[in-house]
């Protein structure tokens, strides 16, 4: 039996077009999927994108007058990664540099920051070295406007669980970092709220 072809309305295409530009296609279709109510593949919306002529607009290049990430980290090492790192001539072949990066399935960018494999996440690194203090426990960085590839210091956004699991309940986290920042102090309201409402029931 021949699989039904999707048709898309031109809501659904828009979407696809507003959204490839912060999101791989993989995240994207997981969206897609959920918003829509559709259960498409990755191939499938991929291919609608080519069809369509439609372009998430990055080229894998950086854009002229980036400045690197890890500009001023030359030489640089973790602390106490001296201890173990391997001596010249002794390198295991799956060895790559510090500053190596890869991606892990999520679309998150890892970096290489000592021998002989300690990896961080790049936003949380970024976050680290900006800020000069560790990212605290139960705390996570966030990008403000939602494209992981947007490492500005200012596009990074500290935030607590609580307030990042209200921020994703109620649709707080945008395209705009200003507009994310906002959303971190709605998300205190309604934390807050949600307190006093279960102290209220405890009376």
């Amino acid at each position: 039996m021949a699989r039904k072809i999707h048709k898309y309305t031109p809501e659904q295409l828009d979407f696809i077009r507003k959204n490839i530009k912060i999101m791989t296609w993989k995240e994207l279709t997981k969206l897609f999927n959920k918003t829509f109510g559709t259960n498409l593949s990755v191939k499938a919306l991929a291919a609608t994108g080519k069809r369509y002529k439609i372009k998430s607009g990055r080229t894998g290049c950086f854009p002229k007058d980036n400045i690197p990430w890890n500009k001023g980290l030359k030489g640089w090492q973790a602390p106490g990664s001296e201890q173990t790192q391997f001596k010249k001539g002794n390198l295991p072949k799956n060895w790559v540099p510090v500053g190596s990066e890869t991606v892990d399935r999520d679309g998150y960018l890892k970096v290489k920051i000592a021998d002989p494999n300690k990896w961080a996440y790049k936003h949380r690194f970024i976050w680290e070295k900006h800020h000069g203090r560790p990212v605290p426990p139960g705390h996570a960085v966030i990008f403000g406007d939602g494209n992981k590839r947007n490492f500005d210091p200012e596009n990074l956004i500290l935030v607590s669980r609580s307030q990042l699991a209200r921020m994703n309940q109620k649709g707080l986290i945008q395209n705009d970092a200003e507009l994310t920042k906002t959303g971190v102090i709605i998300a205190d309201i309604y934390n807050k709220i949600g307190e006093l409402k279960r102290k209220n029931k405890k009376r």
